[in-house]
């Protein structure tokens, strides 16, 4: 109960203060310890092969984050109902990823649309320590 209680109060702290890249990646880095306590950092090259990597969906289809965003983080991409996606990369964006609530829920949708699955702190760390590289 305690340590449910201290996840919920860790999930919680991400939602109100992250407020750059760099307190969400620390954020994130404490969820991966609780996660997993052999955690040992975030990897951007981890990070782009999540970002690429095609899944088997349940419709049949092969589906990636790339598959919406382009494989180029720095361009703007496209939903399936053909509304822009301004750029996931910071560099060509410098407010994405600012706002912990909108990061939450985007990653929500994300994750349970392209693995049918949440995404784990790694995943969520790994992929923006990518796109926090990305030149």
């Amino acid at each position: 109960m305690c340590k449910n209680l201290m996840l919920l109060g860790l999930l919680f702290s991400v939602n109100v203060l992250a407020a750059t890249p760099q307190e969400l990646l620390k954020q994130y880095e404490a969820q991966a310890k609780q996660e997993n306590p052999a955690f040992s950092g975030f990897s951007a090259s981890n990070g782009a092969s999540f970002f690429k990597a095609e899944h088997a969906h349940s419709s049949g289809q092969k589906v990636s984050c790339s598959t919406c965003h382009t494989t180029d983080p720095r361009n703007q991409g496209k939903t399936r109902a053909n509304k822009v996606i301004e750029p996931m990369a910071i560099i060509a964006n410098p407010q994405r990823f600012t706002d912990a609530a909108k990061v939450e829920k985007w990653f929500g949708r994300n994750c349970k649309d392209v693995l049918e699955r949440a995404c784990t702190a790694q995943e969520k760390g790994d992929y923006l320590q990518y796109l926090v590289t990305v030149k």
